[in-house]
């Protein structure tokens, strides 16, 4: 259990350092205002960005997933390991509602973190050196909405962070799953880590297109306010006028720097957790004298 918690707490900090300006994109194009749109897709919007507030810019709001997700992940690959060990068998069922089982629960820390994540993206906009601050960093940012707001506020957006989550992280492990077992993923293999590369970049993907539309409704809510202007009342009501306003294609805005992000994102991540875990359980392998083999299937992780 341990080195499950340590490697996902490994594979998340890696992550977060290689997707977190593709996600700053995303949710600039998915907030933006349709009838005055500072970015015209996805490129124009990096160029932009890098232009008008520098390459940093890129990385606002950075702290919040840093320190969250390092947990999140920790929490996501404990659970799913421990949940399949609870189900028994190693089946593709098990491993979708495995997965669905830490998604579900990530989600009393994943909400708050994107929550102080997307006010600090959104922060600044198109300016180069910020003239007015309202949140120091991702903490203080939290601090002032929970004295504003109470504790609904930093839990803003927490049912559609549930919709999406639960089973986007089921689709995610057992599209791994059957990745790595399809490609043949074994420790003496030389060139097992493209295959695990391979395989988290294509999970990543699989996960976000299950419920992308889901996660541009959640932007949308948490993003909410931060003019001063509340917009929508609900999810329901956020579906409802976007879709009023903007048509279908609103819910697939941002969703090109989404998987672009989501490659190199989750192959980092489930390459440095599968590779982290094989190093630790050989060395345990080795102090033991007990012979078997050293990489296993993410029913392990």
């Amino acid at each position: 259990m341990a080195l499950d918690f340590l490697a996902g707490c490994v594979g998340g900090a890696a992550g977060v350092l290689v997707g977190h300006p593709f996600d700053t994109v995303k949710v600039r194009l998915q907030v933006q205002n349709v009838e005055k749109p500072l970015y015209r897709g996805t490129f124009h919007c990096f160029q932009s960005i890098i232009k008008q507030e520098s390459a940093f810019g890129l990385y606002k709001g950075i702290g919040s997933p840093m320190m969250g997700l390092t947990f999140i992940n920790a929490l996501v690959f404990g659970v799913q390991g421990n949940t399949l060990r609870a189900l028994g068998k190693d089946t593709p069922l098990n491993q979708f509602l495995a997965g669905s089982a830490a998604g579900a629960i990530q989600c009393i820390i994943c909400c708050p973190m994107e929550l102080a994540k997307t006010r600090m993206q959104l922060q600044g906009t198109g300016e180069y050196k910020l003239k007015t601050k309202n949140y120091k960093n991702s903490l203080d940012c939290l601090i002032k909405i929970y004295r504003k707001e109470g504790l609904r506020g930093i839990n803003r957006g927490m049912v559609s962070t549930l919709i999406r989550e639960t089973p986007s992280f089921g689709f995610y492990f057992l599209t791994y799953d059957c990745m790595t077992r399809y490609l043949g993923c074994e420790a003496e293999d030389s060139y097992v880590i493209p295959k695990l590369l391979f395989s988290g970049g294509m999970s990543g993907i699989v996960s976000w297109l299950s419920t992308y539309p889901v996660d541009v409704i959640k932007s949308r809510l948490q993003a909410d306010g931060v003019g001063g202007v509340t917009q929508y009342n609900g999810i329901l009501d956020c579906v409802r006028k976007s879709y009023h306003e903007e048509g279908w294609r609103v819910f697939t805005r941002g969703l090109t720097s989404t998987l672009l992000r989501a490659f190199p994102v989750n192959a980092a991540t489930f390459a440095t957790v599968t590779v982290f875990l094989m190093y630790m359980r050989s060395e345990d392998d080795l102090r033991e004298c007990e012979p078997g083999p050293v990489i296993q299937q993410p029913s392990s992780l």
